[in-house]
């Protein structure tokens, strides 16, 4: 599949100009009173927004959702793979940007799932990325949290590519730094090779990377990735590189290193299976807090990026196709959301919502990653052809899982898919 760019996975919407909130979100009104029985994931990047641009089809799309007062209909989650803001900044951009009010409970960002690993919230991990990490961490429950920034500073003997930051004297012992028990990765940093250097010692020494290198542990402290993006689209003509080009780098430092693969306990994000299960559970949670008693049974999944939105939905259907397993059978080669026995422990989702979503449809769109010049054609295969895999290491490309169930111009045709669908008016 020739990707033409890949999701955009990082800028704020701070320049967005548009209407504020209409007000607080109250219980909506349905279609003849009758409770909706689907829901919406929508990737933000590409789909209602193009760099610091509303895209147009968005704004008639929510006019579409909403009723008279500005309230939704139908639930609706916004799904992106971006991780470098707060919850609640983007669910406010997202409020001024489509006119009505978004609330932090309909946002998922890349990291937003790591609140169900709970197991972790106690245990001292090193975080990785750019923006609010240390805040991020703090919010999804983690307790214990030391910056890139934080551990450099503890070692500067670490960091030593950048010469201008190598200290000029010998710095005297440090003392009392806590040992990491754990790696968080939310997204690219800005100083790879010290983030690169410094994550390879806290594996290579168990946490502890002040000390001398004796034996190599393995299995490797646990590392949680978030966003596995490879590329995405900015302003620019060609694509930028994302976390999943900083994971690429991490992964064959680590085995060139020591001979091992890098694990991972859980990968987040699109396309992984955890972040749908934590997105139908919050669809779930939201018709039940309007009022809406009929159970959610259908998920419309709206994304530009055929790795990241299409593949993921559809692997996500796959997983409630075969809900009766632990363990997502097609299109991974080990499914890395459940890379830990215990993953089923930590996912702290209600069974009534896993019971209730029967199937999740992607619809692609053509405003952002995906694009073509020709007429919007009826089959996605005829106008895709693999030749490189974009997708993350521990993926396995599988056809079947980049062709859309529908493909449409825009956001506001696949509501008014949607909607035919589901004989909504």
């Amino acid at each position: 599949m020739a990707l033409r760019g890949c999701l955009r996975a990082g800028l704020g919407l701070g320049l967005l100009r548009a209407a504020g909130p209409r007000g607080p979100p109250a219980r909506g009104r349905c279609a003849g009173d009758r409770p909706p029985a689907f829901g919406f994931l929508f990737d933000v990047d590409g789909v209602l927004v193009r760099g610091s641009q509303v895209v147009p089809a968005a704004r008639r799309a929510f006019q579409r959702l909403a009723d008279s007062s500005g309230r939704l209909r139908v639930p609706v989650v916004f799904l992106t793979n971006a991780g470098n803001c707060l919850r609640s900044a983007r669910a406010q951009e997202l409020s001024h940007a489509l006119g009505l009010q978004v609330s932090p409970e309909q946002v998922i960002l890349s990291h937003s799932p790591l609140r169900l690993f709970s197991q972790f919230h106690d245990k001292c991990m090193l975080v990785a990325g750019q923006g609010p990490v240390e805040e991020n961490a703090q919010d999804l429950g983690f307790k214990h949290v030391v910056t890139i920034e934080a551990l450099r500073k503890a070692y500067p003997l670490l960091d030593m590519v950048d010469q201008s930051r190598r200290p000029k004297e010998l710095p005297p012992p440090t003392t009392g730094f806590p040992t990491i028990e754990g790696v968080i990765l939310f997204g690219e940093p800005v100083r790879w090779e010290t983030s690169l250097q410094l994550i390879t010692d806290v594996l290579l020494s168990n946490g502890n990377p002040d000390s001398e290198l004796q034996d190599i542990p393995y299995p490797h402290l646990p590392v949680l990735a978030c966003n596995m993006d490879l590329l995405w689209m900015a302003e620019a003509k060609m694509p930028r590189i994302g976390h999943g080009t900083f994971l690429l780098c991490l992964e064959n430092i680590y085995k060139k290193v020591t001979g091992q693969e890098l694990k991972y306990e859980a990968l987040i994000g699109k396309p992984s299976t955890v972040t749908y299960r934590y997105a139908a559970y919050l669809i779930q949670e939201q018709a039940e807090k309007q009022g809406w008693k009929a159970p959610i049974r259908r998920l419309y999944a709206v994304g530009d990026n055929p790795m990241s939105d299409v593949y993921g939905a559809n692997l996500y259907n796959n997983y409630l196709k075969s809900a009766h397993q632990n363990r997502v059978q097609a299109g991974v080669k080990r499914s890395p959301q459940t890379a830990s026995p215990h993953t089923e422990d930590h996912l702290k989702l209600r069974k009534e919502c896993n019971n209730s979503v029967e199937s999740c449809e992607s619809i692609l769109v053509c405003t952002g990653v995906y694009r073509h010049n020709a007429d919007v054609p009826s089959k996605t295969k005829e106008c895709m052809i693999e030749s490189v895999f974009h997708g993350h290491r521990d993926f396995c490309f599988d056809p079947s899982l980049v062709e859309a169930s529908h493909i449409v111009q825009d956001v506001n045709d696949a509501v008014q898919l949607a909607f035919k669908k589901e004989n909504w008016s």
